[in-house]
C-alpha cells in the first residue's frame, strides 16, 4: 500500500472510530433530537445572517434540503425566521431558546471530546500542525475544484 493510501485509510479510519466512539455520548445527551437538525441548528448559530442559501453552502446540502429541515425546525420551534427591514425578500433564521439549549448541549459535548483527546493534540509540534493544515488546505482545493468540475458547487 502506498503513502497516499495510507493516509486515506488513516483518514477514514480516525473518522469512522471518533464517530462510533461520540455517538453514544451524543444520543444519551440529544436524546430525541436527530443529527442533521442538531448540525442545522449548530450551522445557524455559527452563521451570520443565516438564509437556506448559506445554510445549504455550510451544511453541503442542496437549498431545498436546506428549506426542508429549516421549515421541521421552525414547525418543532427550535428556531425561528425573520426579515431585516432593509430587505423584505430575504428570510433569515435565528434559534428560539429552546434551540439555544440544543445548541449548548452539543457545545458542551465536544467540549468533552476535546478535553478526552487533549493528551494527544498536547504532543503534536507547531510543525507538524502547520504541514497537517497545509496537507487538509491543498486537498480541500482540489476537492473544491472536483466539485465544480461535477456542477455540484453550491457555494
Amino acid at each position: 500500500m502506498n503513502k497516499a493510501d495510507q493516509v486515506m485509510d488513516g483518514v477514514r479510519d480516525l473518522l469512522n472510530k471518533m464517530g462510533w466512539l461520540n455517538k453514544f455520548e451524543m444520543e444519551v445527551r440529544l436524546d430525541g433530537y436527530k443529527a442533521s437538525e442538531v448540525h442545522c441548528i449548530e450551522a445557524i448559530e455559527k452563521t451570520t445572517d443565516p438564509n437556506v442559501t448559506k445554510l445549504a453552502q455550510s451544511l453541503y446540502m442542496t437549498r431545498g434540503a436546506a428549506s426542508k429541515i429549516t421549515k421541521k425546525l421552525l414547525k418543532k420551534g427550535y428556531i425561528e425566521s425573520y426579515q431585516k427591514p432593509d430587505n423584505k425578500k430575504e428570510i433569515y433564521f435565528r434559534l428560539t431558546e429552546h434551540g439555544q439549549k440544543i445548541f449548548n448541549i452539543h457545545e458542551e459535548v465536544h467540549k468533552q471530546f476535546q478535553d478526552r483527546d487533549k493528551a494527544v493534540f498536547e504532543q503534536v509540534t507547531d510543525e507538524q500542525y502547520d504541514m497537517l493544515l497545509a496537507f487538509m488546505e491543498k486537498y480541500n482545493q482540489h476537492l473544491d475544484e472536483e466539485i465544480r468540475k461535477q456542477g455540484l458547487d453550491i457555494k
